[in-house]
């Protein structure tokens, strides 16, 4: 496989790591509020989802994700770099609708105007964003939809996380992943050629929460994420666009 930059050797190396030590647990969505953080991404990007669609999910890992949407009933392609993530992915995602495919965001190999939607949970952060976007823009048909989540670098345990080498490591992020300021991600859209962008922050629910105690904090991440400016600080963005 021809890999661009460094970024993909990488990545292919980190999800080696993922793979030994548990994909799901590095990535805290196995905790209680990682469970309701994790299903609350799968309907932002699930939504529009349907039967008779073209769906594209960049970066399925180990298909946790891939999982939900293929309950939608379109024909989902679930590619990623990792031969050992998407060998556990085809373990855990039997479903006749979805197709598992080894490949390069940079360099898909699939024709233009191919897919009715490309959706993605925390994979654009792990890629040189320009040259990701303006493949998944070839992929769409006219009037396509994108949708992913991905980290907020206006948080402040983000910001920190993906700028301190030896936090990065100790907390199981690959070496060249980072995050994204809300307005640069708008402005990166709109040169790319999408169109009706909407980029908005959420999520001040961190994954380490007890799960006694959500039915007492859940209320106030959730009001928190309606305060004006503060909202801005929130931990993830939800990223929609059409081509």
């Amino acid at each position: 496989m021809n890999l661009p930059d460094g970024r993909l050797e990488h990545e292919i190396e980190h999800g080696r790591f993922l793979a030994a030590n548990g994909a799901g647990e590095v990535w805290n969505w196995a905790t209680p509020a990682g469970i309701i953080r994790k299903m609350r991404r799968v309907g932002m990007l699930s939504a529009g989802l349907a039967p008779g669609l073209d769906v594209l999910e960049l970066g399925c890992g180990t298909g946790l994700f891939t999982r939900e949407f293929a309950r939608s009933g379109a024909r989902l392609t679930a590619i990623d770099i990792s031969p050992d993530l998407l060998a556990l992915a085809k373990k855990e995602v039997p479903a006749a609708n979805v197709e598992f495919v080894e490949g390069n965001a940079y360099s898909m190999g699939f024709p233009g105007n191919r897919f009715d939607c490309v959706v993605g949970s925390s994979v654009l952060h792990h890629l040189d964003a320009v040259r990701a976007l303006s493949e998944c823009f070839r992929v769409l048909k006219p009037g396509g939809t994108l949708a992913f989540t991905e980290p907020n670098m206006l948080n402040p345990q983000i910001a920190l996380e993906k700028n301190i080498p030896w936090l990065k490591k100790r907390l199981g992020d690959s070496p060249d992943e980072t995050a994204f300021f809300r307005w640069k991600i708008v402005r990166l859209l709109a040169d790319t050629g999408f169109r009706f962008i909407r980029v908005v922050p959420f999520d001040f629910l961190h994954p380490a929460i007890p799960g006694p105690l959500l039915p007492v904090v859940r209320p106030f991440t959730d009001f928190l994420e309606k305060v004006p400016l503060l909202a801005e600080i929130a931990g993830s963005l939800h990223i929609r666009a059409i081509k």
